[in-house]
């Protein structure tokens, strides 16, 4: 018996969600013009600091299909990390970014995501599909977008009006033609919330944002031997892996629920770290502490820098 694209489109859905993926659509597999000259813009502009690995695979992201020939859909979902726990108000402790609370994503998604590809393997034996969790050359937020299951918020996050925004994105590209969503309609309206909390001005315009600026960029992409600029270490407001202040202001975020995945928790209700213990934390300590964990990106030497950078903007 034959069925109709709609019909497994929603088969998918459903396998998404039986999956425990709270949001989930599908678009055309087809090149982003508009959306790689705006990327190329930005490149041009240096926005992308020292993060050089955004400058490959150029052809890639700008046409999904080179990835995967024959591609015919991009399925991407959507699953939530927040959990309701809070940082200490303390000046003795550096703030981790509540992605990083539990444990690496990248160890969690694909897994999930392989039920979704088996349901596909399926529906045609003879399809290809091809999983990616952040680890490729693709413009996950622009493919979330063009999926409909959320707009791309003026602190260039992905924004879901059921969820907000505390969520991670996978991607499955796939040779099977499908039933396409629509892309959702911008829902930030006029506010200016995000652009005004951010204490470096990162986010130099709606839509827009600068990682020369950025904490989060600083705390984990840069580095370690890379010292910290004055107008930054100033600003960082005790983040010492991370930073989630455009997304902790962020209205749409009250409609947030607590994740379903166990791990994504707090270790050892920690949301945080004392300056002290990073500082006195050995090789040994920091990989016991971090095995599986998203802090161990920025390395130990990573995690002392930028505690040092906060301690001597306190001292001058």
């Amino acid at each position: 018996m034959e069925y109709s694209k709609s019909y497994y489109s929603e088969l998918i859905k459903q396998t998404a969600k039986k999956a425990g993926f709270e949001l989930v659509g599908i678009a055309k597999a087809e090149a982003l013009p508009e959306e790689f000259d705006r990327y190329q813009e930005w490149l041009a502009s240096g926005y992308h600091a020292t993060m050089h690995f955004l400058e490959k695979n150029l052809e890639k992201r700008k046409d999904i299909r080179e990835i995967l020939l024959g591609a015919e859909s991009v399925i991407v979902i959507g699953l939530s990390y927040y959990t309701p726990h809070a940082h200490h108000d303390s000046k003795e402790e550096g703030k981790i970014s509540r992605y990083a609370w539990g444990n690496d994503y990248h160890e969690i998604l694909p897994m999930k995501m392989q039920e979704i590809v088996s349901e596909l393997q399926s529906i045609d034996p003879d399809s290809q599909s091809k999983v990616y969790v952040d680890t490729g050359p693709i413009p996950e937020k622009q493919w979330a977008r063009k999926a409909g299951i959320g707009w791309q918020g003026k602190n260039s996050n992905i924004i879901s009006r059921e969820i907000g925004s505390w969520f991670f994105l996978g991607i499955i590209i796939t040779t099977i033609p499908l039933h396409y969503d629509s892309p959702m309609e911008d829902y930030c309206g006029t506010c200016t919330a995000c652009l005004d909390a951010c204490p470096t001005n990162a986010i130099i315009e709606p839509y827009k944002v600068d990682a020369n600026k950025c904490i989060s960029y600083w705390t984990i992409e840069a580095k370690p031997h890379i010292e910290i600029p004055t107008e930054i270490a100033s600003n960082m407001e005790q983040w010492v892996y991370g930073c989630d202040i455009c997304q902790d202001i962020c209205p749409w975020n009250r409609f947030s629920s607590e994740s379903s995945v166990q791990e994504f928790q707090p270790r050892k209700n920690e949301t945080g770290l004392t300056f002290h213990s990073i500082l006195e934390m050995k090789q040994e300590d920091f990989s016991d502490r971090f095995r599986k964990s998203p802090v161990k990106r920025t390395k130990l030497a990573g995690l002392q820098r930028n505690v040092n950078a906060l301690q001597s903007n306190e001292e001058e």
